[in-house]
């Protein structure tokens, strides 16, 4: 048995992560400050007598004796780390010095979830983990995309000078069962219209493409880059390289909800990526051959049925 620490661990991808290292017979620790996390997603591992939920935001030191680290907390959509970006780009700094302090202390081992976002609106396509990125320093976007990309700084130097066992992941779009109805994600944002019969909106032309990743799989990465070799720190993309323009992906979930809803057309956002996808040759070489298993029509069904529950509860 392991004692794990989980910063927001009660968000939608770390919800996730607590349960399936509970269920490997690990101690969690789930730390969150409940900004975009929902105590809703862990209220069914409060009973587990090992597994612990602490209130707690990661710009303040926090203390524990723990074996490894899942630095997971900065809110990840633009909704939300655009609302307070001051807030988001501390998060991503402040939060990945009081995580490398505390694996310094303990000698535990502490992985960073970092992002496709450092690649900005790329100019390569697919995106290799040895590409530097093309990111808007002063952009709407740059609170989380160089909170980020400077928190892969910190890792490696806290590595380099204090020998810190450090891991880097960088995920790609992300989807599954507790996401914020409300986080403005695009998967998010069609199916809650589509269920609700409005008006589905797509920003520019919607040829722009993303590639979708069930959550199953990307917590598979996650807990085998983890269980890596020690001296393959990453960074490593775990990405579905599957990719779809954003009209495929809302004419597949209007038919997979039965929707009479309607496809508008919005004006793009500022420093909105034009395509992303991950090359994750690295990932599969490293990995013990992980890749995706979910494809994107098993997901999304899946991902409407959670939603379809959700806003009948409400």
């Amino acid at each position: 048995m392991k004692r794990i620490l989980i910063t927001g661990g009660a968000g939608f991808v770390g919800s996730h992560l607590c349960k399936r290292l509970l269920n490997e017979g690990n101690e969690v620790i789930c730390l969150d400050n409940y900004f975009t996390g929902a105590k809703s997603n862990i209220i069914e591992l409060l009973d587990n007598p090992y597994f612990e939920m602490v209130r707690h935001d990661i710009t303040e030191p926090y203390y524990a004796e723990v074996d490894e680290i899942y630095n997971l907390a900065c809110p990840a959509s633009p909704v939300h780390y655009q609302y307070n970006p001051i807030k988001t780009i501390k998060t991503s700094v402040m939060g990945a010095i009081n995580v490398l302090g505390m694996a310094k202390r303990v000698n535990a081992k502490v992985l960073q979830a970092s992002t496709s976002e450092v690649y900005g609106d790329p100019l390569v396509h697919p995106q290799t983990e040895n590409y530097w990125g093309h990111v808007n320093p002063i952009g709407i976007r740059s609170c989380y995309d160089e909170g980020k990309r400077c928190a892969e700084t910190l890792f490696m130097d806290y590595h380099n000078q204090n020998k810190v066992a450090i891991k880097i992941i960088r995920i790609f779009n992300t989807y599954g069962p507790n996401m914020n109805p409300a986080d403005g994600r695009v998967v998010s944002n069609f199916i809650v219209q589509a269920l609700q019969g409005k008006d589905i909106t797509i920003f520019g032309d919607g040829l722009q493409t993303r590639s979708f990743q069930y959550v199953d799989d990307l917590v598979e990465g996650m807990v085998r880059m983890m269980n890596s070799d020690p001296q393959f720190l990453g960074p490593v993309n775990l990405g579905n390289p599957n990719e779809f323009t954003m009209l495929e992906l809302a004419q597949a979930i209007i038919e997979l909800t039965d929707s009479k809803s309607k496809i508008i057309h919005m004006d793009l956002p500022q420093d909105d990526p034009k395509q992303r996808q991950p090359d994750i040759t690295l990932a599969k070489n490293k990995l013990n051959g992980w890749e995706p298993k979910v494809q994107l029509r098993e997901g999304l069904l899946s991902t409407i049925s959670y939603f379809d529950t959700l806003l009948l509860n409400q």
